[in-house]
């Protein structure tokens, strides 16, 4: 089994919860199995106190993701190293399940679960896998999804770093939004200009029907000099 596959359950356990929308999947002794995915003995050694151990632990982990969402990378690798003192791994050399062309096992590094209970055990494999992916790929690769009210962590694999949703769901539900908004900006910017154009046609309508400044004044002189000087118009 690879280590970098120990990743992915700190991602599947954060995602437990969404704080946003004040939902928690992570009520029940069955929810916490099904994190370990199908076969995993140590699932098996679940029990209704790892419900709430899970929780304190998902709780620091999402604290690891937005520290690095946030650029903080010190911190965000201070918090990590805190969860991987307190849940150490015990790693193995293994060759279960994977036969080479020869028919010999193709040894590599598992990582043993933690004899103590359940929780310690997924966290010490969560911690450890999430610092595999952050020393492998660097903390800015640890991300929360832009999607609001959507703040699912996710683990950037992409080749130029672009990532920024955790699914394609919600890239595509935020696209659509960024599209309407730009659609809505135009409009208002149209219509703003539509009626700095009419404001402007009206103001020359007026100016060319009323007649110049002081032409009534001028007028009446002239009249006068003439009827003064006794010529006739």
């Amino acid at each position: 089994m690879e280590l970098a596959h120990y990743s992915d359950y700190a991602v599947r356990l954060v995602n437990t919860e969404e704080p946003a929308r004040n939902k928690d999947s992570l009520t029940s002794v069955d929810a916490v199995r099904a994190l370990f995915g199908a076969g995993v003995q140590a699932a098996r050694r679940v029990t209704d106190a790892d419900v709430t151990r899970f929780r304190n632990v998902r709780g620091r982990l999402r604290s690891v993701f937005e520290a690095a969402d946030g650029g903080d990378h010190v911190l965000a690798v201070d918090l990590l190293n805190s969860l991987l003192m307190e849940f150490p791994v015990s790693p193995q050399v293994t060759g279960h399940d994977s036969l080479g062309e020869d028919g010999r096992p193709h040894w590599h590094i598992h990582l043993a679960d933690h004899p103590s209970n359940a929780s310690a055990g997924y966290a010490a494999l969560a911690s450890f896998g999430l610092a595999f992916h952050l020393t492998e790929h660097g903390p800015d690769r640890l991300g929360l999804c832009r999607a609001a009210p959507c703040r699912n962590a996710y683990l950037d694999t992409s080749t130029n770093r672009s990532r920024r949703y955790c699914s394609d769901r919600c890239a595509t539900r935020a696209n659509v939004a960024a599209y309407r908004a730009r659609k809505r900006l135009e409009a208002e910017e149209s219509a703003r200009s539509g009626r700095s154009a009419e404001t402007a046609q009206d103001s020359r309508a007026l100016s060319e029907r009323r007649p110049p400044a002081g032409s009534g004044r001028s007028r009446s002189t002239a009249v006068a000099s003439t009827s003064s000087s006794g010529t006739v118009p």
